[in-house]
């Protein structure tokens, strides 16, 4: 069976960027660009992206491209005979359905959100009031899974139509108004009362940051972030490579991708970050940013309904263009490995995903008094803890050495070939860059997950 293709190159850039454009974007770019020191902390970053990203994400796309497969079965396809990279599909896939089994939740948050400003909820109410709507929501299993059962389902409904009538179309269409709706939103943001300080404190260099958590913490959380906001590590990107011809060399792609990525990012602080400072709110990490102090901020700010509505539907696009990347990557490990048709594949991983999900809803009512990591902590940290310290990383490693060893993997001078076919922004063949991405990536990857996992055990 002929594997379909993109329509369009752009949209490929637009799905690829959906998928690593998430939630983590707008809740925790902009509070740890403040956090660290604002443009320096920007600069370091974007440094990091530029060496550390970029080049991984190339790897990733060259491998589904050079394969076109999914990851259950790409490294099968150009591994060397005897070897057992293989493997690594089972973890790709287990990591993509871990990933799913908590953002299914979070991502209903933002459709209950909506409804909420839409309804009006949040009128009248006081800062304590408006927290306790949260822990309303979480309190209750049913809706909690109502909503969770709403994004499995409808992203599965999108995935099955498709890759060219359902997920290019449709993540194009949400893209689209993502883009359009966060430009609106950081206009008003920008033009409120009082939020000039805010724009001073996201975009001035700010040493006292630095000083206060010192270059070796501030350089870890720049690493950190480049790093997770690509979804590379676990063939969610590997799997749109295989869907792309060979007209448009890979590197120039994966900038396009990291572009539109850092954009959303950067432009989820210039809505948060001035917002809080107009209405005199410190900007707070996690979702308590999100669900408990923004909307307090719409509460106060005139046609505040109107705008709080515009941010969690952008929210939702934020959320559905990932989860409809990763269940596509799901939905084709199950056509790759098996020979499932799309509808028996979205049928199977819809049940499957729906029912694993379950825990991470339950672990916020029924069995809150499970803290699998230590007090406090509940299911879907743990589910999070795995992915985000573990899979992603050590995948990553996995991409790299597999690209670079000749003998033993796929090798680099292969890798190169796929990388730079077609025209636009070449992967550097020089030798300089063979024995960074050889020797240096796979060291500064291995140390960056030792220091995570030392981080929050120790």
């Amino acid at each position: 069976m002929q594997r379909e293709k993109f329509t369009s190159r752009l949209g490929f850039i637009l799905i690829s960027a959906g998928c690593a454009i998430g939630l983590g974007n707008v809740w925790r770019f902009p509070y740890i660009v403040g956090q660290y020191g604002g443009a320096t902390f920007i600069l370091i970053y974007l440094l990091f992206l530029l060496i550390f990203g970029l080049p991984i994400m190339t790897m990733e796309f060259s491998v589904g491209r050079g394969s076109q497969k999914s990851i259950m079965t790409s490294f099968a396809v150009l591994e060397p005979k005897g070897t057992k990279w293989h493997a690594f599909g089972w973890v790709g896939l287990i990591g993509n359905y871990l990933l799913m089994m908590f953002y299914t939740t979070v991502s209903g948050w933002m459709f209950a959100y909506v409804v909420k400003m839409i309804k009006g909820n949040f009128s009248g109410l006081e800062p304590t009031a408006i927290s306790a709507q949260f822990s309303e929501l979480t309190a209750n299993p049913w809706i909690m899974a109502g909503y969770m059962l709403l994004v499995v389902v409808v992203g599965f409904l999108i995935c099955s139509l498709g890759l060219e009538k359902g997920v290019e179309r449709i993540t194009k269409v949400m893209m689209l108004a993502l883009l359009g709706i966060i430009v609106i939103l950081a206009v008003r943001a920008v033009t409120l009362p009082g939020a000039a300080e805010g724009i001073k404190y996201y975009l001035l260099p700010n040493l006292d940051g630095i000083k206060e958590h010192g270059w070796g913490e501030v350089i870890f959380a720049a690493l950190g972030q480049a790093f997770f906001t690509l979804s590379i590590g676990m063939g969610s990107m590997a799997i749109f490579g295989s869907y792309i011809g060979k007209n448009r060399r890979l590197m120039g792609e994966s900038i396009s991708v990291a572009a539109l990525d850092t954009f959303v990012a950067f432009m989820a602080g210039m809505i948060i970050i001035p917002a809080c400072f107009a209405y005199g709110i410190n900007p707070s990490s996690g979702p308590g940013l999100v669900f408990e102090t923004l909307p307090n901020i719409f509460n106060a700010m005139p046609m505040g309904r109107l705008w709080g509505a515009l941010f969690f539907v952008f929210m939702v696009f934020a959320a559905m263009s990932t989860v409809i990347a990763v269940f596509e990557n799901i939905i084709s490990c199950g056509c790759d490995k098996w020979g499932w048709s799309r509808k028996k594949s979205c049928l199977i991983n819809g049940v499957l995903i729906l029912v694993l999900s379950l825990p991470c809803v339950l672990g916020f009512n029924v069995w809150s008094n499970f803290a699998p990591l230590g007090e406090g902590t509940n299911i879907m940290d743990l589910e999070d803890f795995i992915i985000s310290n573990n899979i992603l990383p050590l995948g990553c490693v996995v991409y790299v050495l597999f690209c670079t060893l000749s003998k033993k993997g796929w090798g680099y001078k292969k890798f190169i070939n796929e990388a730079n076919s077609g025209t636009g922004a070449k992967f550097p063949t020089g030798q300089w860059m063979y024995i960074y991405a050889k020797w240096i990536l796979p060291v500064l990857l291995i140390i960056f997950w030792a220091q995570g996992i030392i981080s929050k055990f120790f």
